[in-house]
Formats: structure tokens, sequence, C-alpha cells
């Protein structure tokens, strides 16, 4: 049995013994006293379970690094990709026809950075930088 419950079967006998000693009249009193303790416990323990939750998905969001965003949608990504492809073909053939070998080398590394840093930005955890939010969940 809970202090608290020791605390409340108390009060409800002394409610009892109040009753018993000053008469029917004063019941109604007595049992609108004791509710009103009661009321005031739910209320307490409701205040403490919605605290408790509230804590709780604030914990999950701050353990969530990284928030959910618009353009970090998989036809982005794609688009990104294809888009990064379209350009290399023109990209390669000025570098190629200008510089020639260390042309094209500095055309690709150019093109292989710029992907690299899309992907890094948009999967913090994919390099071994970050925590994956994924695992988060297991850690308890």
């Amino acid at each position: 049995m809970d202090a608290r419950d020791t605390e409340l079967k108390k009060e409800l006998d002394a409610s009892l013994q109040a009753r018993r000693e000053l008469g029917e009249e004063y019941e109604s009193a007595l049992v609108d006293s004791f509710l009103e303790k009661v009321d005031q416990r739910i209320d307490g323990a409701v205040e403490r379970r919605v605290r408790r939750q509230l804590a709780e998905q604030q914990m999950t969001v701050a353990r969530d690094t990284r928030s959910p965003r618009a353009t970090d949608s998989w036809a982005e990504r794609f688009g990104f990709g294809i888009v990064s492809l379209v350009l290399a073909v023109p990209l390669s053939a000025i570098g190629g026809g200008v510089g020639n070998l260390p042309g094209l080398m500095v055309t690709w590394a150019g093109i292989v950075g710029v992907n690299v840093v899309q992907a890094a930005r948009t999967n913090p955890g994919l390099f071994g930088r970050g925590k994956s939010s994924r695992n988060g969940d297991w850690e308890d």
C-alpha cells in the first residue's frame, strides 16, 4: 500500500468518524469535503502524468538531432543526382578540352565533392560524424 493510499484511507476514516459524531445532518458536507480531497489527489496525479509525458516528448525531440524537412525528400535527392550527371557531360568536355587529363580530374573532383556535400547534408550520420537517429530508440 502506497503512503498516499494510507493517507487517503486515514482521511476516509476521519470523515466516517466525524459523521458518527456529528450526525446525518452534516453527512453531505463531510462527503463533499472528502470528495474534494480525492479530486485534488486525482488532479495532482493527472498533472504529474501530463508533465511526465511532456518531458518524454521533449526528450524524444531533443534526441532527434535532425528535424524532417521537405527538402530532404527522395525526389530531391534523385533529382540532384540526375542534374549532377547531366551537367557532368558538358563539364567533362570543357575540363578535358581545356586542361586535358588534369582538367578532367579537377572537373570530376568538383562533381564528386558537390555530391558528397549533398549526401552529408541530407544524411548526417552517413560518414560516421553524427549519431544516427535510428539507434536513439534503443538506448535506454
